[in-house]
């Protein structure tokens, strides 16, 4: 049965709500939609009036393809809420005069890491994502969140899987557009054997990648992937972790390197490969922490190579955080956790006397509760600086400053 609605917000995830609750997809406050009902969230059937959020979206994809949520609403106000995203949660933690910075955003074009799923069907090899909330798998064409590199691979992807995949089987294909050349990793039920491995050789240099792994272990090698960090190169392991976007990592990079100060010694916790401990060691003692072992010892290797004063460990610091007597050497630390945040170490820096953290944050709401831990510890929340670097998607990166007297 339908109705008709009017939608006077976006909610958390991005989509429009009405004023007694209801969510509808792909909708902007002031529209005017006939929907039909499909438990808590409705069904747009129609727009009958667009609110003054209302754009065009840019890919053909959009309302179909679950890569995108927000591509339907105007930059401006689509950064502000955005931007309300980061207050919001901050403000349900007590930091009601946060001092939140307008937001940064990155282009269209530069997101250089995804995540396909590609499947045999009887026409050949689909690749794409899967529509929202669901596992039917839309088969794109375009994505111009990609860069170049990863856009331009959709085609020959499709073309030069199919011959590779069985009739209905399915494979997650990681592709991360890194210096030297796309790095493809395979992720599906096959075991190696020789038949396999020289189809997957033939594969990688049909579509003139730099390297192609199976299931983790790399297969074919052209061109070995690495990341250039000033005067450091890293090799890197393969499916590493990178930032979204190599413009937002410049970004955070020099938020981090201008928030420094004349700290000496330096802890970078959850520091992955190094993109932000090998940006700070130009003249600090810098000790990186991960758990990731693949990326701590391609980081080793980096910082030998550059010669820098820099240490890296393996060790879960979710399970074995810095303690306050650990860190009583550091006169900064960084932390960029993962979207669980870094509750057990914020409570150890709570107890410790380090004078500078700087946090990295792909979520606002376990950052504002990590904020909360310090902030009860004697550290004051300086600057809160916002970015989007995951475009057209409710997900928010943001860079904040704590400072404490010793």
């Amino acid at each position: 049965m339908s109705e008709t609605v009017e939608i006077t917000r976006l909610g958390h995830a991005g989509d429009g709500v009405t004023a007694d609750g209801a969510f509808v997809a792909y909708t902007v406050p002031g529209d005017v939609v006939r929907v039909s009902s499909n438990g808590a969230r409705m069904q747009i059937e129609e727009v009958l009036e667009g609110g003054p959020w209302r754009g065009k979206p840019a890919c053909r994809h959009f309302g179909s393809c679950g890569g995108c949520a927000l591509q339907h609403v105007l930059p401006e106000p689509y950064l502000a809420w955005k931007r309300e995203l980061v207050l919001s949660a901050l403000a349900q933690r007590g930091f009601k005069d946060a001092a939140v910075e307008p937001i940064r955003a990155v282009s269209p074009g530069t997101r250089r890491r995804a995540m396909f799923k590609a499947r045999k069907s009887q026409a050949g090899a689909e690749l794409g994502f899967y529509e929202p909330d669901s596992r039917t798998l839309v088969d794109i064409l375009q994505c111009p969140v990609l860069v170049p590199a990863l856009e331009n691979l959709i085609a020959p992807l499709k073309r030069h899987l199919a011959p590779l995949l069985r009739q209905h089987e399915t494979v997650e294909v990681h592709a991360t557009a890194t210096d030297s050349g796309v790095d493809l990793s395979l992720k599906w039920k096959r075991e190696r054997n020789p038949e396999l491995l020289t189809a997957l050789s033939q594969f990688a240099v049909a579509l003139r990648i730099g390297r192609l792994s199976s299931n983790g272990d790399p297969v074919a090698i052209g061109q070995t992937p690495v990341q250039q960090v000033g005067r450091f190169t890293v090799v890197l392991p393969p499916e590493a972790f990178l930032q979204p976007t190599a413009e937002g990592e410049r970004i955070l990079q020099t938020l981090l390197r201008a928030e420094i100060g004349g700290a000496h010694n330096v802890a970078d916790l959850f520091s992955g490969w190094g993109a932000f401990a090998l940006a700070l060691a130009e003249g600090r003692a810098v000790h990186a922490i991960d758990s990731a072992e693949a990326q701590i010892n391609a980081l080793k290797r980096a910082a030998r190579t550059g010669q820098a004063q820099l240490t890296a460990e393996t060790r879960d610091l979710y399970r074995r955080p810095l303690l306050p007597a650990e860190l009583s050497r550091f006169d900064a630390v960084v932390l960029d956790p993962p979207r669980p945040g870094a509750k057990a170490q914020a409570e150890a820096l709570a107890r410790s006397d380090v004078p500078h953290v700087l946090y990295v944050s792909c979520n606002p709401a376990t950052f504002a509760r990590d904020a909360r831990i310090l902030a009860d510890g004697g550290y004051h929340l300086g600057r809160v600086a916002p970015l989007d670097q995951f475009l057209w998607s409710p997900h928010v990166e943001l860079f904040a400053v704590f400072t404490r007297s010793r």
